[in-house]
């Protein structure tokens, strides 16, 4: 009897012994870890953050060096603009929602600074303009959004009249990995009669408002493109 129940026993802890190598051996649970998230909080409008392969992927040259496009800028890169060399030192992203995302350069030359806005969903359309007080695109403009809800449809700013084009609500990242970095905000564009001149005004919060101006570039009038180091 007694060697009945030791080899009952027995079986039983080679049985239990089985079943916690199975686990062990079970190669989806380091995926579960590392598996797309979606962001939280108010940011509704945004793609899946990456999985553990597309960081790997990440690391691997995104461009072919003997033909670097506009779309491959990245952050270190360098290239040619309105006689000067400018190099980015900063990249930025926007959500539009529906899946409509944008990027944004902050790039810097000898003596400036600018900010260089790609739209790859329209064709590559890009804006390379410069901040400014709000209040210099009109005196009453941040009163006027508080009370009306909306900005005048007309601005004037160095002689130069602009007219109101869109309102577009959206969310700014300045680390689009980071699911907390998104901010949202809203901003209205203005272009001039020729539509070669852009200005834009943002609100940020309740009471924070941005500004700032520039033109709209051709991809032709980027040259030089070399990749740099961070």
């Amino acid at each position: 009897m007694l060697l009945l129940v030791l080899i009952i026993w027995t079986g039983w802890q080679l049985i239990k012994g089985l079943v916690y190598y199975t686990k062990d051996k079970d190669k989806t649970r380091p995926f579960r870890i590392f598996g797309t998230t979606n962001r939280g909080g108010s940011h509704k409008h945004h793609k899946n953050s990456m999985g553990l392969f597309d960081r790997f992927k990440k690391k691997e040259a995104h461009y072919d060096p003997s033909n670097i496009k506009i779309e491959d800028l990245r952050v270190g890169f360098m290239f040619d603009y309105d006689l000067k060399t400018w190099v980015i030192k900063e990249e930025y992203e926007y959500d539009w929602s529906d899946n409509y995302f944008t990027r944004e350069y902050k790039i810097e030359a000898a003596d400036d600074i600018a900010y260089l806005h790609i739209d790859n969903n329209d064709e590559g359309f890009m804006t390379l303009s410069r901040k400014l007080k709000v209040r210099a695109l009109g005196e009453d403009i941040p009163e006027e959004i508080l009370e009306k809800k909306c900005p005048p449809k007309k601005i004037e700013y160095k002689g130069t009249a602009y007219f109101l084009d869109k309102e577009s609500p959206g969310y700014f990242s300045d680390d689009p990995e980071d699911d907390e970095s998104w901010t949202e905000f809203i901003s209205w564009d203005y272009y001039d009669s020729e539509s070669k001149l852009v200005a834009c005004v943002e609100q940020w919060g309740a009471r924070d408002f941005e500004a700032s101006y520039g033109n709209v570039v051709n991809d032709f009038e980027i040259t030089n493109i070399l990749p740099g180091t961070v």
